[in-house]
């Protein structure tokens, strides 16, 4: 018999899948489907790019999932056009079925617009590398998704956009000073629980990006330089071959959730144990 059945939401455009693949080897739809993977190898996982034009889904449409999330892109709400449209679209038809929703950054501001928030530019400026001094909310410290989390933590990140009003009854469960990063909310039939920041990214993801952006993050006095932006990406890749690199960790500012891949991965793993794998246990 099947594990569960779970549908991932790949939010970027073909020319940057592309980039993506001849950096990392794959793309974020099917970074995030690997992620998933190790987390439970008995899902049953299809990848859907949703920017790239209409999803067509098989017989059952998408209540034939037990779960669905939704990847980070390049892509900006509030730039519109329609690989913008259809994932917003895509969101409703997803609350509206009633599937369990998880969103990792681009995901988080696609069902936040969906579900009849804003979300725009972040007057601070872009948020790269590592989110820091991310802190639960009261809400957020009862909230399943961090069980087990530290009450302050980093995790890996890349955005320039901030969730600026929430949706009519969600709650904000973290927040650090470039706003909120970690929202839960129903909608129509649906239940969504999202972060601003990437649980799914480990330490090459975030060096591969730094090298994808480039100039872009010099040019927003990020780095001093690109000789200072390899040096970050190289030791990223060295913490990677080595986690427990005490000075690279100190270096970098890296604390409990950093250091394991189990606690960086644990809003995830949350999600499926409460919101998937009881859905799924109730159709066998």
């Amino acid at each position: 018999m099947s594990g569960p059945r779970i549908l991932v939401i790949d939010g970027n455009v073909a020319e940057v899948r592309a980039r993506q693949l001849a950096a990392l080897g794959y793309d974020s739809g099917t970074g995030y489907a690997r992620v998933l993977h190790r987390l439970d190898a008995s899902l049953k996982i299809d990848v859907v790019l949703a920017a790239d034009g209409d999803v067509e889904f098989p017989a059952g449409g998408l209540e034939q999932y037990h779960g669905v999330t939704m990847t980070g892109s390049a892509l900006n709400i509030y730039n519109g056009g329609a690989p913008v449209m259809r994932q917003i679209e895509l969101a409703k038809a997803v609350f509206a079925a009633g599937v369990p929703f998880f969103g990792s950054c681009w995901g988080l501001q696609v069902a936040v617009t969906a579900a009849g928030g804003e979300v725009r530019a972040n007057p601070r400026g872009r948020e790269f590398g590592f989110a820091r001094r991310i802190v639960l909310s009261d809400a957020g410290r009862e909230h399943r998704v961090y069980a087990g989390k530290p009450v302050t933590f980093e995790a890996p990140c890349v955005h320039r956009d901030e969730i600026a009003r929430l949706p009519t009854g969600a709650t904000a469960l973290a927040h650090n000073e470039f706003g909120v990063q970690a929202a839960a909310f129903t909608w129509r039939a649906g239940t969504f629980w999202g972060v601003q920041y990437h649980p799914e990214y480990d330490y090459l993801d975030i060096a591969a990006a730094a090298e994808r952006y480039g100039e872009t993050l010099v040019g927003e006095a990020m780095f001093r330089d690109i000789v200072a932006l390899k040096t970050f990406a190289d030791e990223l890749r060295a913490l990677q071959a080595n986690p427990a690199d005490s000075a690279l960790l100190w270096k970098h500012g890296l604390g409990p959730a950093m250091q394991s891949e189990a606690l960086r991965l644990l809003e995830i793993r949350n999600w499926l144990g409460a919101k998937v794998l009881p859905g799924a246990a109730r159709h066998v």
